[in-house]
């Protein structure tokens, strides 16, 4: 099991590699770290605790802690979606936390709440469908051009975990074209 100072200590941990701050009120701070936590005991792994996680690993890669979207939020707002990583300025309070617009694709949103089960209990007919469609995930293979990391899953991140090259830096490796015939 994984205790609450671990969940910490691995988000001190980032956010300092990254030169970023946790939240600055404690007790939001410790709530959000409660639902990492809870998340990682649910699922096996720590979803972001503001958003609806599928309980699929493949469908909510883009959501584990740190999600995909923190780095493009801290950049321009100055904090993450659910206000766990921050910047300077927010620490420093000269600039104040407030909402911010979801950047999860809203297909993958969908996809989450027509398979998670804490949320939809008995899907009605037609959600049924929706479920179906939406657990059809298209992987393919993604390069940075800037220094070659490479992924395989539906979309390219928003920024590149190794050099943070931006999204459009990415390119899709297309495996039929080296099949001999």
């Amino acid at each position: 099991m994984t205790t609450l100072e671990k969940v910490r200590q691995r988000a001190e941990a980032d956010a300092k590699t990254y030169g970023y701050y946790l939240h600055p009120d404690p007790e939001f701070l410790n709530d959000l770290l409660e639902g990492l936590k809870k998340n990682e005991e649910r699922y096996g792994y720590p979803s972001c605790p503001c958003r609806v996680a599928s309980g699929k690993f493949e469908f909510d890669r883009d959501i584990i802690c740190p999600c995909d979207y923190r780095d493009p939020d801290v950049a321009e707002f100055g904090f993450c979606y659910c206000g766990l990583f921050v910047r300077k300025d927010v620490v420093e309070k000269k600039l104040p936390i407030h909402s911010i617009p979801e950047r999860r694709p809203v297909e993958k949103q969908a996809r989450a709440y027509a398979m998670a089960p804490e949320v939809i209990e008995k899907p009605a007919r037609a959600t049924v469908g929706v479920a179906e469609e939406t657990a059809q995930v298209k992987k393919k293979f993604w390069y940075c051009k800037q220094c070659g990391y490479t992924v395989f899953r539906e979309d390219p991140p928003y920024i590149c975990p190794i050099c943070k090259a931006k999204r459009e830096l990415f390119a899709e490796i297309t495996i039929g074209a080296f099949v001999r015939g």
